[in-house]
């Protein structure tokens, strides 16, 4: 058994993620192979996100402040890792190496932005030098641009770990779930005649921004794309209203009324036409979208405008699982996770399956992305390709990342 960390920091920016996983290597397959143990929680300080929020727009003296955030950012990171380790009761030495996905601050895959001209990129910040040598531990990091380099969007970049650990085979389970609440098992599938990809899952992880994998027991058969903004509209608008970080629990959203028309205009934004591999980010989708799209609505109430905000998220998700008809369950992870009225009217526009939150799988909603970069490291020391061109659009596959030594 090997331990790895995670550290993850999404388009919400609502803090970093640091989540411990242990991983059976002499047995890949095996129930229990894969574990979540712990995580670790920092927020940004105020200073470094507000650093932060000016780098993902064009801004003045923007060199010196991603060069002062690149480390800012690591240093966080390695305070998470600290935390974590301490709290686990492990050292250092006990841990194999880190995954870090570092904070992403520009998104502009290919043909995505006029500005450079039509040249593709991804930048998370977060040195792992700096990392590296503040924690004494190996990292992998640099996931995304190895992908982008062979003509992809560089993301999602999840739907291999998410094939891996919740593909249909079941082979993740934690302890903590009962045998007897899984799903499909590997073995039940080995015994039936029942076709290959009869149980398809989706998973979906709603941080700032909605990605969605489609997996099933062949992972030959994985799919995905992100299919729009996750939290970070909704986040912006109470923001702007009720000076709150986020909409707890969709309550804000829950007391206000969808508004059609303004909701049709916002689903006519030509990305939710825009066929995969596709990929977007807070550079996209943010406070001036809303506004743009708000500019012929006068009358309407905040409230309602939250209220359409959500169903937005469930539309655009809804729609895009209506596009697998094979999909009998839905799993959410991410933030959104924790949001009842937005899963309530993702259950609602989707009547047919089962939408449920990854728990039900062992891993909690707010650990999956960590894990996700823990399993990463995992995939680049042993040399698995963890990126799927099906969803990327790159021309092939690849081991991701980069690794940075303490020594």
């Amino acid at each position: 058994m090997r331990y790895f960390i995670g550290l993850m920091s999404g388009t919400s920016m609502d803090g970093v993620d640091a989540v411990l996983c242990a991983i059976d290597t002499h047995k890949p397959m095996d129930t229990h192979w894969f574990q979540t143990l712990k995580r670790v929680s920092l927020p940004f300080p105020d200073s470094l996100l507000n650093t932060l929020n000016t780098l993902c727009q064009p801004s003045v003296n923007e060199i010196n402040k991603m060069g002062a955030a690149d480390i800012g950012v690591a240093r966080l990171f390695a305070q998470a890792v600290g935390v974590l380790i301490e709290e686990a009761g492990l050292t250092p030495n006990d841990i194999t190496a880190l995954g870090s996905h570092g904070q992403t601050i520009r998104h502009h895959p290919a043909g995505y932005c006029a500005e450079t001209a039509n040249v593709g990129f991804t930048l998370q910040i977060g040195d792992p030098n700096t990392l590296a040598v503040l924690t004494g531990i190996p990292v992998v990091a640099d996931f995304r641009r190895k992908d982008v380099a062979l003509g992809g969007q560089g993301a999602p970049l999840v739907p291999a770990f998410h094939q891996a650990i919740f593909g249909c085979h079941d082979s993740y389970r934690n302890p903590a779930v009962p045998a007897s609440k899984k799903d499909f098992s590997l073995d039940t599938h080995q015994s039936q005649t029942k076709a290959i990809g009869a149980f398809a899952r989706a998973i979906v992880n709603i941080g700032g921004i909605a990605n969605i994998s489609f997996i099933d027991d062949s992972p030959s058969s994985i799919s995905g794309f992100d299919s729009g903004p996750g939290n970070i509209l909704m986040d912006g608008w109470v923001s702007e209203h009720l000076q709150l970080p986020f909409d707890k629990s969709g309550k804000w959203a829950a007391s206000g009324t969808v508004h059609q028309t303004l909701l049709d205009a916002c689903l006519n934004d030509p990305y939710f036409k825009q066929a995969a591999p596709k990929s977007t980010g807070r550079e996209y989708f943010n406070t001036l979208w809303v506004s743009r799209v708000l500019q012929t609505f006068t009358d309407i109430t905040p409230a309602d405008v939250q209220a359409t905000l959500c169903e937005l998220t469930a539309a655009h998700i809804a729609d895009a699982v209506k596009m697998q008809p094979r999909v009998e369950q839905v799993y959410i992870c991410g933030g959104g996770a924790y949001n009842t009225h937005l899963l309530s009217r993702i259950q609602a526009l989707l009547p047919a399956q089962k939408v449920m939150t990854t728990q039900t799988l062992g891993i909690c909603p707010q650990d999956v992305e960590g894990a996700a970069f823990a399993w990463l490291a995992y995939a680049y020391l042993e040399r698995i390709t963890a990126n799927v061109p099906a969803v990327t659009g790159a021309c092939r596959n690849a081991v991701l990342g980069g690794l940075y030594l303490p020594d």
